[in-house]
């Protein structure tokens, strides 16, 4: 990773001097600015057309909600102060109507100066010669690629060029929750293998762990196949499709060996009655509401949906003595791990549109955005938790909201570069901060999947579908195990993912995974 990133610097470096460019971003030696204070003088490239006081327009449009009107935007106020600035941030609810809106845009030259863009408009709009290269001026947001990372870097190249500015990543939420007044009713401890889950499971079926005298309870819910994410873990298997490391080499979960193994413990499981019958039909949050409903004794859910104080007053009124506990990752012969996570996911990216190197002082502004509020002692903190002492204050070393936090709830729209997620999180809401911690602690997989563009002739969606119906045929015992090499044969062969993971397999290996 470090050689990838060291070899677009040094080219950027080059470029920087080949092209007579000044370099840097104005940053102080250590890539810092003081809270609130305007970045220093290269960095706020003050125009020399006589009009060195008049602020320079950037335009900007992404997909979101509740954006406050420009006079009551607290954000824009500080942000247009502290860069000479005056930005003009669109949002679009619906993401459907961004994307058409930005296709517009595009394709008439009516470009914005910084828009969001999905991996796919990034290879789209790269190759059609309409983003910017932003390979050469790496140099000149080096505060940026600091706060977002070497990996993140990789996510806004395509064909080893960088095209856009990927957020900084995300952290996983998702684990398994359980009822510990039903172990405690049942005598029964938190499992903490494989086994030991399986066996629990069945006890919530067939025990009557609410007392009612009905079998109206089961084991296990989730949002479809992800229920069963600790089980895969737990047998060293990445859910079904993901790419990750194992044993020196880039391997697909499909083609693990244990693959089988993970499938046959899923199908006993079903088979015994002890998973929620309408499992693979869940949406939204039904597994949710079949857990605070007492219908089941463990889900695999993510923290907000558990502990959220809406949700904890809603567990209490079904029944008061109910009790959720945040639960460890089974350990399994595989080893133990709590699902995968994908590496290579970018929660948002940000391109600058071609157009924009005519224009070399706009273009210098947006990269002293990008830059300020990406500085831990800038703006970063402004775009995630508003004005200090007024949105909050640092209390030993950590921000402290005020009772005025919640007027700057859309500060999130301004992260265009990502934030510091735990900090952020653990700040945000500190009556979940265990829980937070406690399911970012959690082993995972690492998938890369999201480092992997889709090779021409290659339909995705018809792939995927076809996976999960195979997988949903063997876990409930409609086709045998035994035929699992002929559905990856017909899947090579009717789907075309030969070519899928021979393209995926190159691309990894180019960014240095799998030796």
């Amino acid at each position: 990773m470090r050689k990838v990133f060291s070899f677009l610097l040094t080219i950027s470096l080059l470029g920087a001097l080949l092209a007579g460019c000044s370099g840097g971003s104005g940053e102080t030696k250590d890539g810092n600015t003081k809270e609130g204070d305007t970045p220093s003088k290269a960095s706020t490239a003050k125009p020399s057309n006589g009009e060195s006081d008049k602020p320079i327009k950037l335009e900007i449009i992404e997909s979101g909600n509740n954006l406050p009107t420009p006079d009551k935007d607290i954000i824009k106020k500080e942000l247009d102060k502290a860069l000479n600035i005056d930005l003009n941030l669109t949002v679009y609810p619906s993401n459907d109507d961004y994307v058409n809106q930005l296709n517009v845009r595009m394709s008439s030259g009516n470009f914005p100066d910084l828009f969001m863009v999905s991996r796919q408009q990034l290879i789209q709009f790269s190759k059609q010669g309409l983003l910017l290269d932003i390979t050469p001026y790496m140099d000149k947001l080096q505060q940026t690629v600091d706060y977002i990372g070497e990996d993140s870097v990789k996510k806004g190249m395509v064909d080893g060029k960088v095209y856009g500015i990927s957020k900084s990543p995300q952290i996983p939420y998702n684990t398994l929750w359980i009822r510990k007044d039903w172990l405690d009713k049942l005598k029964l401890q938190v499992p903490t293998t494989i086994e030991q889950l399986k066996d629990v499971a069945e006890a919530f079926t067939t025990q009557d762990p609410d007392g009612n005298g009905k079998p109206d309870t089961f084991g296990l819910t989730g949002g479809k196949l992800f229920a069963f994410s600790p089980v895969f873990g737990a047998f060293g298997v990445g859910m079904p499709g993901n790419f990750y490391e194992k044993d020196g080499a880039v391997v697909n979960a499909l083609y693990d060996p244990a693959m089988k193994d993970a499938l046959t413990l899923i199908q006993q499981m079903i088979a015994s009655g002890s998973v929620d019958p309408e499992l693979l039909a869940n949406s939204g949050l039904q597994h949710q509401e079949k857990a605070i409903k007492g219908q089941a004794g463990m889900v695999y859910i993510d923290w907000p949906n558990m502990t959220k104080e809406q949700f904890v007053e809603q567990i209490k009124t079904v029944n008061p003595n109910a009790e959720w506990l945040q639960m460890a990752a089974p350990s399994g012969p595989g080893g133990q791990f709590d699902g995968s996570w994908d590496i290579g996911a970018a929660p948002g990216r940000f391109a600058i549109p071609k157009a924009l190197e005519k224009d070399p002082e706009k273009l210098q502004r947006v990269f002293d955005l990008l830059n300020y509020i990406s500085n831990p002692e800038g703006g970063s903190m402004l775009v995630q938790f508003g004005v200090k002492d007024t949105h909050f204050t640092i209390d030993n070393g950590k921000p402290k909201m005020t009772d005025k936090a919640g007027d700057v709830g859309y500060s999130w729209l301004y992260q265009f570069t990502g934030r510091p997620e735990m900090e952020y999180l653990q700040a945000k809401f500190t009556l979940q901060s265990d829980a937070i911690k406690f399911a970012n602690d959690q082993p995972r997989i690492k998938a890369l999947n999201g480092f992997a563009d889709n090779p021409e002739g290659f339909n995705s969606a018809d792939a995927d579908r076809y996976i999960e119906e195979e997988i949903a045929k063997f876990i409930y015992n409609k086709r045998p195990i035994s035929e699992y090499d002929a559905f990856i044969k017909t899947l090579e062969t009717s789907m075309n993912y030969k070519a899928f993971l021979d393209s995926a397999y190159e691309q990894l290996k180019a960014l240095g995974y799998g030796g």
